[in-house]
């Protein structure tokens, strides 16, 4: 029995507080990257925003989250109650198990496995079926429609993202996302690959359903989209998991780009401060931009939309993998 607890009950027991310790910082940080995101879009309408409950409104989203948990969760009598429900919980469980492979320091990670990319590419493929399940299970006309929207957004902007990700792992010569910020001592990526960093960016808003590609969400066309339905706890799980890829989206930016925890400059003014405080510098760095971007530009058109996915990010970045592969081989730079 000590045998068996030593070869498998303490590494488990390991990995499960590891785990905990991820998903309470997680929800903290979301709390207040949420609070952060309506603060920015107030401040670009000269607003004071959310500043009631506790000091400058930092409180903000805990007393949201106590109001959508006891409230009382209304279930259309004319929904598909078992899918209608279970949606949002597979919406959530997507977005936090994605981060078990995201490094956010030198070796402060969950699961440092070495297709690290791979496994992220294929969780955030799946969380469409959150979306395509409340859609449908809704049994209403505007869900529905939005549900089909996300689903031809979300396979639009998925395949630049890939090629992105090619040209990152060709110049890294890895698919470990630890080997891949070890990779940018010397330059960070957003460096030589800069037109990259920007269309993985924009396919981040759109992927996420983020302005100005929140075509699922829309207003005035949708109401709100496959979540007009839903009501306390799950359209809080719906927003949840929104934020989670929201921030996913960032981390990946800042790891694949932006040097992961590494410092701006190696030399001893910038190298006693931690690799986990460089790396949330960077990231809510990246996420002021998905605010500001949320705050000033305009919704596209589904045609604009489909036309920018399909017709200039596509072809630009095969063209890139093209490019990238050639230079690195001619000039034999190639990692081994």
């Amino acid at each position: 029995m000590a045998e068996f607890w030593t070869n498998y009950g303490i590494p488990f027991a390991i990995i499960l507080g590891e785990s905990l310790a991820l998903l309470v910082a997680l929800l903290i940080v979301t709390a207040y990257v949420l609070l952060a995101d309506r603060k920015v879009w107030a401040a670009v309408q000269l607003r004071r925003g959310p500043n009631v409950v506790g000091a400058f409104g930092l409180l903000q989203s805990f007393a949201d989250l106590l109001k959508f948990i006891f409230k009382e969760v209304i279930v259309p009598a004319s929904s598909n109650k078992g899918v209608f429900l279970l949606a949002p919980l597979v919406t959530v469980t997507l977005a936090l198990s994605a981060w078990a492979v995201v490094p956010l320091a030198d070796g402060l990670v969950v699961s440092n496995i070495n297709v690290g990319v791979l496994y992220i590419l294929a969780i955030s493929s799946l969380g469409v079926y959150g979306i395509i399940m409340g859609g449908w299970a809704s049994n209403s006309k505007y869900p529905f429609l939005s549900a089909l929207r996300s689903a031809a957004q979300m396979v639009s902007y998925e395949v630049s993202i890939g090629f992105v990700l090619v040209t990152i792992l060709m110049t890294a010569g890895s698919l470990n996302l630890t080997d891949i910020v070890n990779a940018q001592h010397t330059v960070w990526f957003f460096i030589p690959h800069f037109p990259m960093f920007i269309i993985f960016f924009i396919s981040a808003l759109a992927e996420t359903n983020r302005p100005p590609f929140d075509l699922v969400e829309a207003e005035s066309e949708l109401v709100a989209g496959f979540m007009v339905e839903y009501s306390s706890s799950p359209y809080m799980m719906f927003m949840l998991g929104e934020y989670v890829s929201i921030l996913l989206m960032c981390a990946m930016t800042t790891i694949l780009f932006l040097g992961g925890w590494l410092p701006p400059f190696n030399f001893v003014p910038f190298t006693w401060v931690p690799g986990l405080v460089w790396f949330l510098i960077k990231l809510l760095a990246v996420f002021f931009m998905f605010a500001m971007v949320k705050a000033m530009v305009p919704r596209y058109r589904y045609d604009q939309l489909m036309r920018l996915g399909w017709k200039v990010f596509l072809p630009f970045s095969l063209f890139w993998v093209v490019l990238t592969a050639g230079v690195l081989t001619f000039f034999d730079i190639a990692p081994k």
